[in-house]
């Protein structure tokens, strides 16, 4: 979301908050009843910006929010690709981003049991309402994750210690 943020001339402080907190409640509350709406509520009541609290639900299909703003298609674009690089990179010899390339993530989206609870509809969307190719948006994924890749768990460090 940062990265977007960055390319796009969106507050990347605010697009980071919307990215890490979208999906805070959806352990407690995983059920199309409550999620993200209950989260919602939880941020209002903690006073988060309306602009935050949009962008959440719209990321959600089911919500019947439009996404509107470049943050709120964004979030959306973003949602199901980061999980399923994520996938991409633990699948591989040394569990590293750096060894993840656009190419390998389109032909794994093909593979419908890889990472099957993930919405490739959505990744296909989320990318037609930004406006880019899809094979771009992922690279652009791709290399956005490989710069905090430490962060995600993703730099090849846990492949090194098992």
């Amino acid at each position: 979301m940062r990265a977007y943020a960055r390319k796009s001339g969106g507050d990347e402080e605010l697009w980071g908050v919307a990215g890490l907190l979208h999906d805070f409640d959806y352990e407690k509350y995983p059920s199309a009843d409550e999620h993200p709406y209950k989260g919602s509520e939880i941020l209002k009541d903690r006073g988060y910006s309306e602009e935050v609290r949009r962008a959440i639900m719209s990321h959600a299909q089911y919500t019947g929010v439009a996404r509107l703003s470049s943050m709120e298609k964004t979030l959306f674009a973003c949602d199901e690709l980061a999980g399923f690089i994520t996938a991409c990179a633990l699948v591989k010899p040394g569990k590293s981003l750096a060894e993840v390339e656009a190419k390998s993530v389109r032909k794994k989206m093909k593979d419908k049991g890889f990472a099957r609870s993930v919405h490739r509809e959505d990744i296909i969307e989320g990318a037609s309402e930004l406006g880019v190719d899809l094979e771009e948006h992922i690279a652009f994924c791709i290399e956005a994750m490989k710069g905090i890749a430490g962060e995600l768990g993703l730099d090849g460090s846990a492949a090194k210690s098992a």
